[in-house]
């Protein structure tokens, strides 16, 4: 559930398809996203997950697998 809207966040700010964004994609190299993109899908991860994401945490993100794992550990 959700590695699903991760993904369909990430796809819907960018022309990927569900099948590249993989929970080994890396965010820079596999899905191109650079750091104004980074800094976009942090503010909508917040708003769809209801967190806070430092600005550390969100460079700590390489991989989708990072952003899963974060918001595994810090959901309601």
């Amino acid at each position: 559930m959700i590695f699903e809207k991760i993904r369909d966040l990430i796809v819907s700010r960018t022309n990927l398809s569900e099948s590249v964004v993989t929970m080994q994609a890396s965010l820079k190299d596999d899905l191109h996203l650079d750091s104004f993109d980074l800094a976009e899908l942090g503010m909508e991860l917040e708003d769809a997950f209801t967190v806070t994401i430092s600005d550390e945490e969100l460079i700590a993100f390489h991989t989708v697998r990072d952003i899963v794992t974060f918001m595994e550990n810090n959901k309601e």
